[in-house]
């Protein structure tokens, strides 16, 4: 379906084209009718003047050439004629006319008459023609003819200098279109911009800052996002309060596991039974959470204040152990993600490094391509591409000699996956060991 943008723009060429053509129309039609009266007003002045040099030479009509001065009447096909006929039928008429003659109105009235006939070798002319009687009693038909050519090219002579005239307004008819189109959509662009805005501000919009037929809908607009935040809100909560409803009754099962071990019961199986379950809950209601959040909220993260916050946190551990954590990140980078979202997988691949380095962790975030791209890279072991794909599927843990229950990277592939973002593992250039490659797509980017 076409975008208002695009029928308004189209609507526009469209309105201003046809007002244009019936403009070009309407005014090619009055040059027209201009010129032509013109035409017939120069005929009749030509035939005036053949009328009177006439009546001085009745008696002699074969000088009748000396009195009429137009070179053009010399000139054989010259395209402009004149022609007298005596009332016993004899013809004198202008050299140009080269022995042809011009044909007469049968039916011709006393005031004379002014048709198109053909003339000289077939050529289309415009003929005036009338019977005058001079004071000797003589009766002449007297014509006077031109060709139309004369009259076509002198129209389209018009037209053409009208042309250029027509295409600028036609210019000008699409420019104004365009700036309508951009008033227009002003209030449009301003709502879109207010409701990304106002949905973290839990602000509603003034239907009074907008045109009163963009008000309705504004109205309309402030109880969805009403709606909306109630969703989220409550979505998250009831993740929270199922969190906490199922945590306590595992914690009560790890104490009682405690205890029954400190008694000399072996309880590792329950033990790791139990993590994998509160694991498994951590990655559902992480999933619940984000992806309630990824479609309903317009939620805007600083990710370099969070990835300096996590380093700062991971630093202590790193230094705890004897380790070193490796910050490259680029100055601002904005997102548009729950910040709680993307600090679990930035914490669960930071986590995951720690785990396996030896000695260095290198974490790094940048722009590229309108993409933001997070790499975490440690000098470990690494795994084979097979091991890769085994390590992003739920619990799928490759050492058990290291604690932990093989659902880190999955639930980081599944808070990504919620914002249409990736998760993709390789091997580091820098260290040697596994890259874990977060690619954060332009739309979910913010620009500052």
């Amino acid at each position: 379906m076409l975008s208002l943008r695009q029928r308004a723009l189209l609507g526009g060429i469209a309105s201003g084209a046809v007002s244009v053509a019936i403009g070009t129309i309407a005014v090619f039609s009055i040059i027209d009718t201009r010129i032509s009266a013109q035409f017939d007003k120069t005929l009749e002045d030509r035939h005036t003047q053949v009328v009177v040099a006439l009546s001085t030479t009745t008696q002699n009509p074969a000088a009748l050439g000396n009195f009429l001065y137009d070179p053009a009447y010399g000139v054989p096909f010259s395209g402009r004629y004149w022609q007298v006929t005596s009332s016993e039928g004899e013809i004198f008429a202008s050299a140009s006319l080269f022995d042809e003659v011009i044909a007469e109105p049968g039916n011709s009235a006393e005031g004379g008459v002014i048709w198109n006939t053909p003339g000289p070798d077939e050529e289309l002319v415009r003929s005036a023609y009338q019977k005058i009687t001079y004071e000797d009693g003589t009766v002449w038909g007297v014509s006077v003819a031109e060709s139309q050519l004369q009259l076509i090219a002198e129209r389209r002579s018009a037209q053409r200098s009208l042309l250029p005239v027509f295409a600028l307004v036609g210019v000008i008819g699409i420019a104004g279109s365009l700036l309508l189109l951009s008033a227009i959509r002003r209030p449009l662009q301003k709502l879109q911009a207010d409701v990304a805005q106002r949905w973290d501000s839990e602000e509603d919009l003034k239907p009074t800052d907008y045109p009163d037929e963009v008000a309705p809908l504004v109205e309309d607009l402030n109880q969805l996002l009403q709606r909306n935040r109630d969703i989220v809100s409550g979505s998250r909560r009831q993740a929270a309060d199922l969190a906490h409803a199922l945590k306590t009754p595992a914690s009560i099962l790890r104490n009682e596991l405690m205890t029954l071990s400190q008694e000399g019961a072996s309880t590792s199986v329950a033990q790791e039974a139990v993590d994998r379950i509160e694991a498994q809950l951590a990655r559902s209601l992480a999933r619940m959470r984000a992806a309630n959040t990824a479609e309903l909220t317009h939620s805007r993260t600083n990710l370099t204040h969070s990835i300096q916050r996590l380093a700062k946190l991971f630093s202590i551990v790193a230094e705890r152990e004897g380790k070193e954590l490796e910050v490259d990140c680029a100055a601002t980078l904005w997102v548009r993600m729950d910040a709680q979202d993307i600090e679990e997988v930035i914490g669960n691949l930071l986590d995951n490094a720690f785990k396996w380095s030896r000695q260095k962790v290198i974490l790094t975030a940048q722009y590229k391509d309108g993409d933001i791209e997070l790499r975490v890279e440690d000098d470990g072991p690494g795994i084979s591409e097979k091991e890769m794909r085994e390590a992003l599927r739920s619990g799928g843990r490759l050492d058990t000699s290291v604690a932990g229950t093989g659902l880190g990277l999955p639930i980081a592939v599944d808070l990504l996956s919620a914002y249409g973002a990736k998760l993709t593992l390789g091997s580091s250039e820098k260290l040697g060991g596994l890259e874990s490659l977060v690619v954060l797509p332009a739309r979910q980017v913010i620009r500052p």
